[in-house]
């Protein structure tokens, strides 16, 4: 690829330079000054989010999206481009995304076409739903389509993975604080111990998804967090819980929700103890577009090796561009043994194959070339 140099040399620069959600400020100043350099036309929005076109007429408009955040997470990899900021690193790939939406700007820049290309760099999508930020701030305001990709460690390096329907989960984060009278460990009779009310909660949140859903379809609810007492002695005053919803069907997401509010809500009462509940909906399902992922398909196939994606309870904020129009995330396998790319998302390890990267270029170029030569015959809108 003409461009592997550059690509790999942004990738890295953007890598030794990790910056959290809503704080990419040197990430997104790059990002302004190399569209502006192309002679694309950007604009700034959600406060560190960059958007930029081209516009060479026509009707049809398709979005190319990239995420630009980092982690919370001391980088172990022992490299020469490691995170130069403490406490920070690019652990879910979203350098790779940032550099190789560039570069397919920089390519598109150059063709000669009939139509609309957006470029979308959001920031914020580790749990702070950037894309929702972006998506009201107009980053998809007459646009007809919208393309997201992901580098996937656990997928053969090279590969393109794409499948139809859902593909990642809704996410849900719930916090729950139950609320009793604190007293001594040894006159129980005297209080109202949210200890063990917080426990018969937990124990009956577990019948949600083998009772209350459908056994056809998909759904987790994890309890992550107990927090409750200062001693052994003493029964406390109240105990906090949180956790986490996952799904794909919109029935069983509000089922979830529904089925974990009657149940700290009874229990709590029959108990004794009173409750207070915060339920947050973090993203919705991300759910590809069918006759997108039949197109992506033909023409991922076109580049390398093509395999279907397995649905994973990860959740992924491009959902909220893909609720309102026909979208298409796809995921590119970055793993390989020999080189240590296999650890998974999120840990101090990871790494990406970086040969990979211009396989993901060419499909975002090629997808959307093809996207604004003929129009897929999509039922959503």
């Amino acid at each position: 690829m003409r461009y592997k140099d550059e690509l790999v040399s942004l990738r890295r620069d953007f890598h030794m330079h990790p910056e959290l959600g809503f704080q990419e400020y040197r990430t997104s100043k790059i990002v302004e000054e190399y569209l502006k350099d192309l002679g694309i036309k950007t604009k700034r929005v959600a406060d560190t989010g960059i958007i930029g076109e081209i516009d060479n007429g026509g009707d049809k408009r398709v979005a190319i999206r990239a995420d630009m955040d980092a982690l919370p997470i001391q980088e172990e990899n022992k490299v020469p481009y490691k995170s130069k900021n403490k406490g920070v690193m690019h652990a879910c790939g979203h350098d790779a995304h940032t550099a190789m939406l560039l570069i397919t700007a920089k390519i598109l820049s150059q063709k000669d076409f009939e139509g609309k290309v957006r470029f979308i760099f959001q920031p914020a999508e580790e749990g702070l739903n950037g894309a929702r930020r972006m998506v009201q701030e107009g980053a998809i305001d007459g646009v007809d389509y919208v393309i997201g990709m992901h580098v996937w460690s656990s997928l053969e390096s090279k590969t393109i993975a794409i499948s139809p329907g859902p593909i990642l989960a809704a996410v849900d984060r719930f916090e729950i604080e139950i609320l009793g009278k604190g007293g001594h460990g040894a006159a129980p009779h005297l209080s109202v111990d949210p200890v063990v009310c917080a426990s018969s909660i937990i124990m009956n949140l577990q019948t949600v998804v083998s009772r209350n859903v459908n056994p056809m379809k998909s759904a987790v609810l994890t309890v992550g967090e107990i927090h409750g007492g200062t001693a052994f002695n003493i029964i406390p005053e109240r105990v906090k819980i949180s956790g986490t919803a996952r799904s794909y069907d919109e029935e069983v997401h509000r089922l979830l929700e529904e089925r974990l509010k009657d149940i700290v809500r009874n229990t709590s009462k029959s108990m004794g103890c009173k409750s207070r509940i915060k339920y947050e909906v973090l993203n919705y399902a991300t759910v590809n577009d069918e006759e997108l992922a039949k197109l992506g398909r033909e023409v991922a196939k076109k580049i390398t090796k093509v395999v279907e994606q397995e649905k994973s309870m990860g959740g992924e904020d491009f959902s909220e561009y893909a609720r309102i129009i026909p979208g298409l995330f796809v995921f590119l396998g970055t793993g390989n043994e020999k080189k240590g790319t296999m650890n998974p998302h999120h840990s101090p390890h990871f790494d990406i194959d970086e040969d990979a990267l211009p396989y993901g270029v060419a499909f975002e170029v090629r997808m959307a070339l093809e996207l604004l030569s003929r129009k897929a015959s999509s039922t959503r809108g």
